[in-house]
C-alpha cells in the first residue's frame, strides 16, 4: 500500500497493487455521504486492431465491439445486473469512450454489497450466441437513433473531416453493418485481451475504510499471471486534416456548427496533461466567455450560450474543438480564425494568460468536491500515463511561454468546419 499526498489541495490517494497487477486507488473524502466506484480497463472503440499477449499475428475485430461488450457484461445467468444494483439502493451506469470501458455506481449505503457485486460482475462475462445475436438489435436501434441525432452527428462529422485513418473518426457503437459482424468468438477474444486485471483499475472515491476496499478486492479479483503488453496498432494518420468542411442537413431548427483542429503532439504523461492544460487556457483565451471575442459574437447575435470549446489529448490523437449554434457558421469561423491570427503576430497577454490560468485552477480545486467529477478525471488520465492531482502542479508551474510554444504548434493548420443546416423545404 502506498500512500500519495498532494498538500498544496489537501487531497491524497491511497494505492493498493493486487497480485494479478491490478491497480486501486482509494480517494478518501471524509464526511461525504455519497460513495462512487468505478472499475475501468485500458479499453476503447479505437482498439479494434491488436496483438494478444502471446499472439504472433494480429487480430482485426469490428468496429462497435467494446461498446457491444459493455452492454453485454450487464446481462448475467442469473438475470440483469442493473435489477440487482437496484435492490441494493445504488445507481450503477457504464460507459465506453474512444480508449476507456467503465463501469460503475454510486451509493449513500451498503457499499460492501455494492462494491463486491461490481467486481464480481465485471469478471464473469454470460456470452453465448443467442444473446449476443439479440444484443444487435437493440444496439442498431440506438446507433439508428443517434445517425438523426444533430449533435453526435456534427461531432462525428468534425471527426471526418480532422481524420483519414485513425478510428478516432468511427462512431463508438459501429455501424449497424459493423454490429452484424460482431459474434461470442470475437467478444470472447477482447475480453480475455483487454480484460485482464493487469489492464484495469478500480478507484473509490468516498468515506470509506481503505484497508476494507482492499481486502475486498484482494478476495474478489482472479489472481491470474500478467501474460504482458498488449500491442494496440493504429494506422498512420497524415498531419494535416482529410478535409476542409463537412456539411449535413437534419431536422434542426437553427444551424449547428464545430470547428476543430488535429493535435499532432502524440505526448503521454505528465507532459500530455500539461498540453492539455495548455490548450484549455488557450481556448478560453480566444473564445472563452469572458473573452472579448465571445461578448462581440454574443452580442451581434452570432453565437448564443450553446457555444463551447473542449480540448481533448490522448496517446494516438488529439484536438481542440469549438461551437454551437449560429445562422452564420461562416461568419464565425472566419472571425475565430482573425482571432488566432491576431495571437500569431502579436501573441499572448500576460494578464489575460495570469488571469485565466488562476479561473482554471479555481475551476479545477471546486471540481474535487465532487466525487464523479473526481473519478471521470482520474480514470483517463491514469491510462495516459498521469495522476489528475498533478494538475495542481501544472497550474503552479505553466508560464506564457509553455502555452504560447503549444498555440504556435498547435494552431498552425486552419481549422476544419463541420455544419448542420436546417432541413431544405
Amino acid at each position: 500500500m502506498k500512500i500519495f499526498d498532494y498538500e498544496r489541495i489537501q487531497e491524497k490517494i491511497i494505492m493498493h497493487e493486487h497480485k494479478s497487477g491490478l491497480k486501486a486507488f482509494v480517494i478518501p473524502k471524509k464526511g461525504y455521504n455519497k460513495v462512487y466506484a468505478t472499475f475501468a480497463t485500458d479499453y476503447g472503440s479505437i482498439d479494434n486492431t491488436f496483438i494478444s499477449p502471446g499472439d504472433k499475428e494480429q487480430t482485426r475485430v469490428p468496429d462497435g465491439i467494446a461498446h457491444f461488450l459493455e452492454h453485454k457484461l450487464f446481462e448475467q445467468e442469473d438475470g440483469s445486473v442493473m435489477d440487482k444494483f437496484s435492490k441494493l439502493g445504488s445507481v450503477p451506469n457504464a460507459y465506453t469512450s474512444f480508449t476507456q470501458t467503465v463501469y460503475l455506481f454510486s451509493c449513500t449505503g451498503v457499499f460492501e454489497e455494492n462494491f463486491k457485486l461490481l467486481l464480481n460482475y465485471v469478471q464473469h462475462p454470460y456470452l453465448t450466441d443467442e444473446n449476443v445475436e439479440k444484443e444487435k438489435g437493440i444496439i442498431a436501434q440506438e446507433i439508428k437513433m443517434y445517425q438523426d441525432n444533430a449533435d453526435w452527428r456534427v461531432f462525428f462529422n468534425l471527426l471526418g473531416a480532422l481524420y483519414e485513418k485513425h478510428p478516432t473518426k468511427i462512431d463508438i457503437a459501429g455501424t449497424v453493418e459493423s454490429i452484424s459482424q460482431i459474434d461470442k468468438a470475437a467478444l470472447s477474444k477482447c475480453y480475455d485481451t483487454f480484460y485482464h486485471p493487469s489492464n484495469m483499475i478500480v478507484v473509490v472515491v468516498g468515506d470509506v475504510n481503505d484497508e476494507a476496499v482492499f481486502k475486498m478486492i484482494d478476495e474478489g479479483i482472479t489472481a491470474k499471471e500478467n501474460p504482458g503488453e498488449i500491442k494496440r496498432i493504429y494506422p498512420d494518420e497524415p498531419n494535416t486534416h482529410f478535409k476542409e468542411k463537412v456539411e449535413k442537413n437534419l431536422a434542426v431548427a437553427i444551424p449547428q456548427f464545430l470547428m476543430g483542429v488535429k493535435d499532432n503532439s502524440a505526448v503521454s504523461g505528465y507532459e500530455l496533461l500539461k498540453r492539455k492544460v495548455s490548450l484549455e487556457i488557450i481556448l478560453s483565451i480566444l473564445m472563452g466567455r469572458s473573452s472579448l471575442l465571445y461578448n462581440q459574437l454574443y452580442d451581434e447575435g452570432l453565437i448564443n450560450q450553446s457555444f463551447s470549446t473542449e480540448a481533448i489529448l490522448e496517446k494516438s490523437f488529439g484536438y481542440t474543438v469549438w461551437g454551437g449554434q449560429s445562422n452564420d457558421p461562416a461568419q464565425v469561423a472566419g472571425r475565430i480564425q482573425e482571432a488566432i491570427e491576431k495571437i500569431h503576430r502579436e501573441g499572448l497577454d500576460q494578464k489575460n494568460f495570469d488571469r485565466i490560468r488562476k479561473a482554471h485552477e479555481g475551476r479545477f480545486i471546486r471540481g474535487l468536491n465532487s466525487p464523479e467529477n473526481i473519478s471521470h478525471s482520474f480514470i483517463p488520465l491514469y491510462f495516459k500515463g498521469v495522476n489528475f492531482f498533478e494538475q495542481t502542479k501544472v497550474y503552479k508551474e505553466l508560464t506564457i511561454q509553455d502555452v504560447q510554444k503549444v498555440f504556435s504548434e498547435h494552431f498552425s493548420m486552419t481549422p476544419a468546419l463541420s455544419v448542420i443546416w436546417p432541413m431544405k423545404m
